[in-house]
């Protein structure tokens, strides 16, 4: 008869289980893993597996029986870190479409806004136009090749084991909240004075030649420079998109 210890059992289950839920955890809270579309059956499959095949690129863990002391701890500490992957390339989406809810107020499309279900609020036409660029650049530039390298590259990071308060710390994620706000501003500012010289044009002439009655002319003007300079600057979207990513990466990749 074969029998089975506690200890086998956790020296089998170990090494899966604890990768297993820190890729679930990120898959939660990342931007296109997290999409209702992919259906959590699948999600957690997919979660499932990628442990299982990173194993021989996972640096050696301690051995955490499912009913020891330490359990919980671990199972938080997982947890956290999957998290905050998922979060800080949250951001760099945030980013993208901040800049185009600021490029819709300037351009008068905000009364334009629609029901997104993936972040359960109201955003513009521009913002999900832009968000929907950022997914496509996302997956064409091997965004989930690089996130799954970079879970797998956090567990020399943020070894198991290790006090997770600990390594929010050293994450340092309150920096990505000003990149956010830096970012969208940088995407943003090219068009942003496009739309900012077209309406002091409007305002001269208005100044003028009041009787041309210019401002009854000036939301289309302002819509068409607003849409030429995304048709001019869309192609550079992804140099910004690539710096924030790598920026979002570096950071658990960090010692």
């Amino acid at each position: 008869m074969i029998s089975i210890s506690e200890a086998q059992l956790a020296a089998w289950l170990s090494p899966v289980f604890w990768p297993f839920l820190r890729v679930l955890a990120m898959f939660t809270a990342a931007p296109v893993f997290s999409s209702r579309v992919f259906p959590a059956r699948a999600r957690i499959a997919f979660a499932f597996f990628v442990s299982l095949g990173c194993q021989a690129a996972l640096p050696d863990m301690p051995i955490i029986g499912l009913n020891s002391p330490g359990a919980l701890g671990a199972v938080v500490q997982q947890v956290a870190v999957g998290l905050a992957m998922g979060f800080a390339i949250r951001v760099v989406f945030a980013s993208v479409e901040l800049a185009g809810e600021v490029i819709g107020f300037q351009m008068g499309l905000n009364f334009a806004a629609f029901f997104d279900p993936a972040l359960n609020s109201q955003s513009s036409a521009v913002a999900r136009f832009f968000g929907q660029i950022t997914i496509l650049m996302f997956v064409v530039l091997n965004g989930p090749i690089l996130v799954l390298m970079a879970v797998i590259k956090s567990f020399e990071t943020f070894p198991l084991g290790e006090n997770f308060l600990d390594g929010i710390v050293r994450m340092q994620l309150y920096k990505m909240g000003t990149d956010l706000f830096a970012s969208a501003l940088w995407i943003a500012l090219p068009m942003l004075g496009m739309v900012m010289f077209a309406n002091m044009a409007l305002g001269i002439i208005s100044r003028v030649a009041p009787q041309m009655g210019i401002f009854s002319i000036g939301f289309p003007i302002t819509l068409t420079v607003g849409l030429i300079g995304i048709a001019f600057t869309l192609p550079m979207l992804d140099q910004p998109f690539v710096a924030l990513m790598e920026r979002a990466i570096a950071i658990f990749g960090r010692k």
